[in-house]
Formats: C-alpha cells, structure tokens, sequence
C-alpha cells in the first residue's frame, strides 16, 4: 500500500532497515580497529570512512596499505569491489531519474547494498507510490548513521574488543540477511547459486576480482533462466 506522506514513507523506510543494523555493526567495529591498529587517527580513520562509505572496499584497501601497495593498486582495487554499484545505480535509475540534482546527487552517494536489498523489488512491484524515493532515503539516512556510528565505535574502542567475540564472522551472516528475502523466484535463487559458487572458486583471485566474476556470472545465470522460464511460459498461455 503506498505511504500517505513523504513524512511516512521516510519514516517506514528506517523501520525497514533497523533489523539489519546489528549485522553492520560489526562489520563497523571490525573496520574501525583495523584503522586504529595502523596507526590511523581518528579524524583520518573516520574521514576515510566518510569518503569511502564502502566498507568492503575500505577493509580491503587497508589491507593493501598495511602491506605497502602502490596507491595506484589500491584506487584500482577499491573500483573494481564498487563495481557492483553500477548495476545497483542502473536498476534504480528510472525509479529516480526524474529527481532533480538535489535529491539524485545525494542518494548516489548514499546507496548501500542493505537500502538497495530493501527498495529495489519494492520500486518494481510499485508498492512505494509517488513517495518511494523518500522510503528509499530512509533506509540510506539511516544505514549511512548506522555505519559511521559502527566505525567511529571501532576507532574508539580500539584493540579492547576481544577476539573471542568473532566479529568477522558476522559479516557474511549481514550479508545472507539480505540474500534470503530477495530469493523470490527461480531466475533469483539460480543467480544466487552460481554466483555464490563462483565466488568460492575464484576466492583466489587477485584484487578482489572473484567478486566482479561472481556478480557477473550471477546475472548471466539469471537473466538465462528468466529467458528460458519466458520462452516454455509463452506456448502455454497461447494455448490456454
């Protein structure tokens, strides 16, 4: 049912996304103790973190600066993880093309996978309405607060987070999170399959590229399997 107000949907959107925050949190303080563990300042750390908003891409790339990468490998790196929101800005591009600048520039920025999981299935079904995009900023405001908050927590704790927590291993279960509902149909649940099998084969890959190969072959996947789903649907309803 569409929201009433801009007001609402906002609002509903950061209800929606509130169930995913303890599975960023984690993944924050992990990035933020990394940071302080080499030797990053706060303000370096968290300005970082503002200009990345990416943490995958951050974790990696602080990996990479602890080993002494050119920084050249490392913007390439970080470009080649942020692949991915391309194909996240393609699909959500005519639900909001018609935004002027002041609306479209800043949600760009704020696009996240979790407010991406929340509203893009939400955009096609058409269930937001007119204010959908307000539902989308809410899930981005508030994933975006969520992270920061998670990160500078990271910073400020420091090294006093005990390994025996296994915060790292939070990090796929956020992700799973957010794979689960989206598996709606047959064309999804084989793109989940084949990209996830991919992305265990080709962990091996330098600069994260088993991730860009496991997206890709995961929307080939798809895209063959909803053709194929079409082409034996077609003689059915004809016949019908």
């Amino acid at each position: 049912m569409p929201y009433p107000s801009a007001t609402n949907a906002f609002m509903q959107g950061v209800r929606a996304l509130l169930p995913l925050i303890p599975g960023v949190v984690p993944f924050g303080l992990v990035t933020g103790v990394m940071a302080t563990e080499m030797g990053m300042s706060p303000g370096t750390a968290m300005g970082m973190t503002v200009l990345f908003y990416s943490g995958s891409a951050q974790m990696v790339v602080l990996q990479l600066l602890h080993q002494g990468a050119l920084p050249v490998a490392m913007v390439l790196t970080a470009l080649i993880i942020n692949l991915r929101f391309i194909m996240y800005s393609a699909s959500l591009a005519p639900h909001l093309h018609h935004l002027p600048r002041r609306w479209r520039w800043p949600l760009a920025y704020l696009i996240s996978d979790q407010s991406f999981a929340l509203c893009s299935l939400r955009f096609a079904s058409g269930e937001l309405g007119r204010f959908g995009y307000h539902f989308f900023a809410g899930t981005a405001v508030a994933m975006w607060l969520a992270w920061q908050l998670s990160v500078l927590a990271g910073v400020c704790v420091g090294s006093k987070i005990p390994e025996s927590w296994s915060l790292g291993f939070a990090i796929p279960l956020s992700f799973l999170a957010l794979l689960v509902p989206a598996l709606r149909n047959l064309a999804s649940l084989g793109a989940a399959v084949v990209g996830g099998g991919i992305a265990v084969l080709a962990i091996g890959m330098p600069y994260n590229l088993g991730l860009v190969t496991a997206a890709i072959g995961g929307i080939v996947a798809g895209l063959l399997i909803e053709s194929l789903h079409n082409r034996v649907a077609e003689p059915q309803e004809q016949t019908s």
